[in-house]
């Protein structure tokens, strides 16, 4: 594990090399950077007495120790590092969090603290403890305010999943409604899990149709592992998030990977298919007329060659993950981050 460790640090410090000439154009920049990164069970080595978190113990059915905790965290600053090529991104949204606590160790493990991230973070009721949150640079973006939406299934009050953290701020000159999502998954079957992807959509929504009733030129950007590709119900059809090549009007959302999914591109593998259920969401003022803050060129998955391994079984690449089942293979996630432009020179 020292080796591993110390094979990790030289990596790191390439990076930053790599990245270093850029730093004086970044300063210059008129866009800055949004990503979302489902990190795949960061989860840290202490027992939460609440939670469904003990194979994620030095004791577990995982084995998971403090060596690859901090592993972990590494993993996940090389990539928000790599992902904005010297620029690094202004908001991060991330999914499979365990706490706060694994979030502050990120930022005082690594070195994404001293890139002046800062946390906003709710504790959700999720089985398993895992969360969604939301990084910023403190001077880049501006919080007003934030919160979590719970998602209740009427139907079955016993029913917890992950909350939708919505935060509001400044980014530039302009206002931009955030909200992050990780969507019930798969587990248990198609049809017995498509009713929860749609509860979460409408439950969102409703919240994204009262922003824009009561302002149709709103920034929204909605971001998350929905689950769902945007082909599916709980995104087409309940959300209604449209192709953004439709005509654009400002009081409807748009998804921004609709034209790569479409091509077949996806944020994670299942056999030997792609899935694109990694996206990004924004309302129709940001890609209206000359003062448009992003584009659907704006979106793409980051695909490098270190995030990806030879996929042996069903051949191409796969995600170079951190578990496969439960045998530790060391690698980042099981997902690809996706990335979202967004221009500031309006």
């Amino acid at each position: 594990m020292k080796k591993r460790n110390k094979s990790n640090q030289i990596l790191y410090l390439m990076l930053i090399l790599l990245f270093a000439p850029m730093l004086n154009h970044a300063q210059n920049r008129i866009g800055e950077q949004v990503m979302f990164y489902n990190v795949e069970n960061l989860f840290d080595t202490k027992d939460d007495p609440d939670k469904n978190d003990e194979e994620f113990l030095p004791d577990g059915d995982r084995r998971w120790t403090n060596n690859r905790f901090f592993l972990k965290l590494n993993r996940v600053s090389q990539v928000i590092i790599a992902a904005g090529e010297g620029k690094y991104p202004a908001v991060v949204g991330l999914a499979e969090i365990e706490n706060q606590n694994v979030l502050e160790t990120l930022l005082h493990s690594t070195s994404l603290g001293k890139l002046g991230y800062q946390i906003i973070h709710k504790e959700s009721p999720d089985n398993r403890g895992i969360d969604v949150a939301f990084l910023y640079q403190k001077g880049l973006f501006t919080p007003e305010r934030y919160n979590a939406i719970p998602v209740i299934n009427p139907k079955d009050p016993a029913f917890k999943t992950r909350d939708i953290l919505y935060v509001k701020g400044e980014l530039g000159k302009d206002t931009i409604h955030f909200f992050v999502n990780h969507w019930p998954s798969k587990y248990g079957g198609l049809g017995a899990t498509v009713p929860l992807r749609a509860l979460a959509a409408s439950i969102l929504k409703t919240y994204t149709d009262s922003i824009l009733f009561c302002n149709p030129e709103s920034n929204i950007v909605i971001m998350g592992d929905f689950n769902d590709s945007p082909f599916d119900e709980s995104i087409k059809d309940v959300l209604a998030a449209l192709p953004p090549d439709d005509s654009v009007s400002n009081n409807k959302l748009y998804d921004l990977a609709y034209p790569l999914a479409r091509k077949g591109i996806g944020s994670n593998k299942f056999h030997s298919e792609w899935d694109m259920i990694d996206q990004f969401i924004v309302s129709g003022h940001m890609l209206r007329g000359s003062n448009k803050i992003t584009s659907p060129e704006s979106f793409h998955v980051f695909s490098p060659p270190f995030l990806l391994e030879d996929d042996k079984t069903y051949l191409g690449k796969k995600p170079n993950r951190t578990y496969n089942g439960f045998t530790y293979h060391g690698g980042f996630s099981d997902h690809l981050p996706v990335l979202l432009d967004i221009n500031l020179d309006n």
